[in-house]
């Protein structure tokens, strides 16, 4: 057990999320950069998986950014018609996000990738490892 309130035990638990999260992201990292984009667009993306038809407000909340930020990735992703911004129904003011076909393809396989890493990483421990790193994802999150 680690005792967290030691320097070289903290260094250790910061090295593990370090390259976990590098493992994490590598496969995907790969997969987009061979169509020019990003984290930042992966992150977009997960969000409008996540959220279907969330509106422009919803995403700069999820993702904490100022619109200012999102503006350009946003835009690449339309572009290259991966996500389509529609007309809301219910007031012709709002814009709400989805994907194209195109886009719903990428995002799934980006998805597949790190859903696969996460089964195999958690087919190597038990229940309660999974459950504890779980509960440090969510603490770490402010959950």
């Amino acid at each position: 057990m680690l005792d967290l309130k030691s320097t070289s035990s903290q260094q250790i638990a910061m090295e593990a999320f370090f390259f976990g999260y590098q493992a994490f992201t590598a496969k995907a990292d790969e997969i987009l950069a061979r169509r020019g984009l990003s984290r930042v667009h992966h992150r977009i993306l997960f969000f409008i998986a996540k959220y279907p038809g969330l509106s422009m407000k919803e995403l700069l909340a999820y993702l904490g950014v100022s619109k200012q930020a999102l503006n350009t990735p946003l835009r690449q992703l339309q572009e290259m018609h991966l996500v389509q911004s529609l007309t809301a129904e219910d007031d012709k003011r709002k814009r709400l996000l989805g994907f194209t076909a195109e886009g719903a393809k990428l995002e799934q396989a980006l998805r597949r990738e790190q859903a696969k890493l996460l089964q195999r990483a958690f087919a190597e421990v038990d229940d309660a490892a999974v459950q504890g790193w779980l509960k440090v994802n969510q603490a770490l999150a402010g959950r």
